[in-house]
């Protein structure tokens, strides 16, 4: 008698083959390139996926001073926050943070795209963000990849 050998090939943190991947962020239009960080972080393009393990890439994003809004999102979409005190409610336009901190609009738009769990906090620690074309990551080895290549 045969027995059939299709096993489920589950990822763990010995067996997950983690890359280091950077991306230019030059004219990129956020949402679009957000979705797709995610997706590599979460390592959802490798076949060896599995949900409630850190399987994906560490992801180094340069140029996020050169990272496009479409429409009047720039303006017109809000980010609250809140201080915790009366009257503490701050809100601030995509402009205000571009100019101030560019790195954070992409670190806020991909969080958001994450897990909100313990895996996703995880995950989040994953991702490198820097304005210019400079990271600190040389020893790495990353590899470039264009995000136009991947679904």
């Amino acid at each position: 008698m045969d027995t059939l050998s299709y096993k489920t090939v589950s990822a763990n943190e010995a067996t997950a083959n983690k890359e280091w991947v950077v991306i230019d962020a030059e004219n990129e239009v956020l949402g679009r390139l957000a979705s797709k960080v995610a997706k590599l972080l979460r390592g959802k393009y490798k076949p060896n996926y599995t949900p409630h393990v850190d399987c994906g890439d560490n992801v180094v994003i340069i140029n996020a001073e050169k990272v496009r809004l479409t429409g009047n999102k720039m303006t017109d979409r809000q980010f609250f926050s809140y201080t915790g005190h009366p009257g503490g409610q701050r809100i601030k336009s995509p402009a205000d943070l571009m100019a101030k901190h560019p790195e954070r609009l992409i670190e806020k738009a991909v969080k958001g795209m994450l897990p909100k769990n313990r895996l996703g906090r995880k995950l989040y620690t994953n991702l490198y963000v820097y304005v210019g074309g400079e990271h600190k990551h040389e020893a790495q080895q990353p590899k470039k990849l264009d995000l136009n290549t991947i679904k």
